[in-house]
């Protein structure tokens, strides 16, 4: 069960770690997929033989396809807000792609709140520290800050 946090609780909880996902692996169908989807078919990604005679050993997930999954990942990890009937993505800051994902490498996110806005509208913006960790690798793949945007149910006002 997904753990809930109150509206009014949201800024004690600035500078601590919110979520940490499970391991996700990455395949080359999965990276084959986002290729066809995004029309980004590099060669790095997708030739596997090509790619086994560069450093990599083999091919790579495209940095997009990183950050993509963070969505997901997020999903999973993070406390849900009480009375939120959506998430909406605000956008990104210094997003850094540190070390490639390897085909076959699994990967988790983890999610450090590091300051979060309620707004007189009654929408909440999260601003969270984010990182992709890759499993048996010190460097992560990715670091960012994210922002979220909690937009709020309506209240009826019918009795």
């Amino acid at each position: 069960m997904q753990q809930k946090i109150a509206v009014q609780d949201v800024t004690t909880f600035i500078g601590k770690e919110m979520g940490l996902s499970e391991w996700r692996l990455v395949t080359q169908d999965m990276i084959n997929q986002f290729a066809c989807a995004t029309d980004d078919h590099q060669w790095i990604h997708v030739d596997e033989e090509k790619a086994k005679k560069t450093p990599f050993g083999g091919t790579i997930a495209h940095g997009f396809l990183t950050l993509s999954l963070l969505s997901t990942l997020a999903y999973e990890a993070l406390p849900e807000l009480e009375g939120a009937a959506m998430g909406i993505n605000y956008g990104f800051d210094k997003v850094r792609f540190m070390s490639p994902v390897k085909t076959g490498a699994r990967v988790r996110a983890r999610f450090v709140l590091d300051d979060a806005e309620i707004r007189p509208s009654g929408r909440v913006v999260f601003h969270y520290g984010v990182s992709v960790e890759v499993e048996q690798l010190k460097k992560p793949a990715l670091t960012a800050q994210w922002l979220i945007v909690a937009v709020m149910e309506e209240k009826s006002s019918n009795l």
